[in-house]
């Protein structure tokens, strides 16, 4: 079968591009670092700066993980035979394994007293087990507004550990494409940004990232990942003083088909762009968007949709 490049790959494999990138163990100190670093002068530096806080609670789950049961390899062998995502977030929400990741990560975390965030940990603290699993079973299902939002980001961390843990220490994955290009392989979650990568085999491939587990696959760049269009396609960013539009590190690619975006991280402007802070550190650019009439479908599960 002919395998079909697109321009910027022509030059990165003379074969079928590498269809995974997964993240590195350290994903979270990253994060945590760029956000820390955006929050400078930005009007939602707290925000930022709280879920720096959680991105370092969520490194400490990977780096000590929580004494837990790994999904059952049987069935993680199983999916993996017949092509289906092995950490199917719609039903591993359901049983019990990530909700020790949530309890290591309320444990450690220090909320300031006597606000908002107290009594999210507090509500968090004293819920069900019954209730934690409905809560995120609607968060990785896209139905926040099923869960209060002051809850979001902390049950957002607690399953992005999770899932990213299991992903990063389960050995021999070959992941196969899911049933659409914005589904993710590993876990079936729709991803939440695109990353263009600039070195070695990857350079000047597109790579969406997924909102729960953090698993890069590849997709053919100038292509909407929702509806599979072409035509039409345009890059939206915000000019500066120090970027050009057209060399923003953070542009969106809006679809003229079906109203959509998706916000992706060129890495050959920014080196050290990371999908899930530079997402946080745009909400401007998502406001703007929506005012000219485009959807954004991409979930950040560390972010209730409208939230502070």
């Amino acid at each position: 079968m002919a395998t079909i490049l697109e321009p910027g790959e022509i030059e990165a494999a003379a074969t079928a591009p590498p269809f995974l990138h997964l993240p590195p163990h350290n994903l979270f100190t990253l994060r945590a670092l760029r956000l820390e670093r955006l929050a400078q002068g930005h009007p939602l530096a707290d925000y930022l700066h709280l879920v720096a806080g959680l991105c370092h609670g969520q490194q400490r789950l990977m780096d000590d993980p929580p004494e837990a049961a790994l999904p059952d390899p049987q069935r993680v062998a199983q999916c993996l035979e017949h092509g289906l995502p092995p950490f199917a977030a719609d039903s591993l929400v359901r049983e019990d394994g990530w909700l020790v990741y949530l309890q290591g990560l309320l444990r450690d975390y220090q909320p300031p007293a006597q606000s908002a965030v107290e009594q999210a940990v507090a509500t968090l603290g004293t819920a069900s087990v019954g209730q934690l699993k409905a809560w995120a079973l609607a968060l990785v299902s896209g139905q926040f507004s099923l869960l209060p939002a002051a809850l979001v980001p902390f049950l957002g961390a607690a399953l992005q550990a999770a899932w990213s843990h299991w992903l990063l220490t389960t050995p021999d994955l070959n992941l196969k494409p899911g049933n659409s290009l914005n589904q993710c392989p590993a876990c079936g979650s729709p991803a939440m940004a695109g990353v263009i990568r600039h070195r070695g085999k990857y350079n000047g491939l597109r790579y969406l990232v997924c909102s729960l587990c953090a698993c890069e696959w590849h997709v053919v760049r100038v292509k909407c990942v929702y509806c599979e269009q072409s035509k039409g396609l345009q890059y939206v960013s915000f000019d500066s003083d120090r970027h050009a539009a057209d060399k923003a590190p953070l542009r969106a690619e809006t679809c003229p088909n079906c109203h959509s975006y998706l916000k992706q991280i060129y890495l050959e402007c920014d080196a050290e762009g990371e999908a899930l802070s530079a997402d946080l550190g745009s909400l401007m650019l998502d406001m703007r968007l929506e005012q000219e009439g485009f959807q954004r479908p991409a979930p950040n599960l560390l972010l209730a949709p409208g939230g502070d």
